[in-house]
């Protein structure tokens, strides 16, 4: 007979995969928000929607050959509504980013999938998790900067927020649109989100499209904040439970920081690398204390919605 730790292995490498796809997302999104940011002087955060949804689909398109898909119209209607979240959380977070700072941005937006994570709760230890994690934000937010109502952006965190609402939404339908129409769905996604963004900032766009430096870099920004951290994003959704996979995107301020810093000289505090390890543990810790899904949408109907053999 096989031992209680035999058969525990398994089922722990079927959890730390998803979470894997997720950090490898993360760091490629915040990378690529970074490098966004960037050329906000010259096409402006509408613009740079337009052009990061706009390249994101056509690549993720012709990969997933969407023109071959056949869905009912129930899981059509999945795909958009989780298309259009999509495409307005990326306009709204680049909004807020061309007024805040990266990691403040990201930790403000992170108020959607901590919503998500709490609504989801049924345990004390949740909870506490969920705590940690908000402690984590409120000491990456440098509070001594923002000690004069003058110099509180209140737009940008409007944006930030509204983009953390998006978040939420992402969250939620993207994981149902994941098991209506599998991987795939991330690509027609993507597609409805670009042509959401389309209208408002096309004309900030134009002048990508004539200079081949701007138009690579929107390109490798397409890449990196679109194509690989939704694919891998949309795969890790159908295999965690929502309120896992919520707060352990915990780490993602702690990542934007780290990439704001590095990209874009946005230094951080010590005060800000205790926020780092916060919002770290509290990612772990929710992780390892639900380490095996007990949620139904984690069965097998989960494996075959992603391609995969129970």
């Amino acid at each position: 007979m096989r031992s209680a730790a035999a058969d525990k292995q398994p089922a722990l490498r079927t959890a730390l995969l998803p979470l894997l796809l997720l950090v490898v997302a993360m760091c490629s999104i915040q990378l690529g928000s970074a490098l966004a940011k960037t050329l906000f002087p010259i096409i402006g955060a509408r613009g740079m929607s337009v052009l990061r949804l706009g390249f994101a689909a056509l690549i993720l398109c012709a990969v997933f050959r969407v023109w071959r898909l056949s869905m009912s119209p129930g899981s059509w209607l999945q795909v958009a509504r989780y298309g259009a979240a999509l495409g307005l959380m990326n306009l709204f977070f680049y909004l807020a980013l061309q007024r805040l700072p990266l990691g403040i941005v990201v930790a403000l937006e992170f108020t959607g999938p901590l919503t998500v994570a709490l609504w989801h709760s049924r345990r004390a230890v949740d909870f506490f998790w969920a705590g940690v994690a908000i402690i984590g934000l409120a000491l990456l937010v440098p509070w001594q900067h923002a000690l004069s109502l003058a110099r509180i952006d209140l737009v940008g965190i409007g944006c930030a927020l509204g983009a953390g609402f998006f978040w939420a939404l992402y969250i939620v339908w993207g994981r149902k649109a994941g098991l209506a129409a599998g991987p795939s769905s991330v690509a027609v996604g993507m597609a409805v989100g670009a042509f959401i963004v389309l209208p408002v900032g096309a004309l900030q766009a134009l002048p990508a499209l004539s200079a081949p430096a701007l138009l690579g870099t929107a390109v490798a920004v397409a890449l990196l904040s679109g194509v690989l951290p939704y694919t891998l994003e949309m795969l890790a959704l159908t295999r965690l439970p929502a309120r896992v996979f919520g707060v352990s995107m915990s780490m993602e301020p702690a990542i934007a920081a780290l990439s704001g810093w590095l990209v874009l000289g946005e230094k951080l505090s010590a005060l800000q690398y205790l926020a780092i390890a916060a919002v770290m543990a509290a990612s772990g810790g929710a992780a390892w204390s639900d380490r095996f899904p007990r949620d139904a949408a984690a069965g097998p109907a989960t494996h075959r919605a992603a391609g995969r053999h129970p």
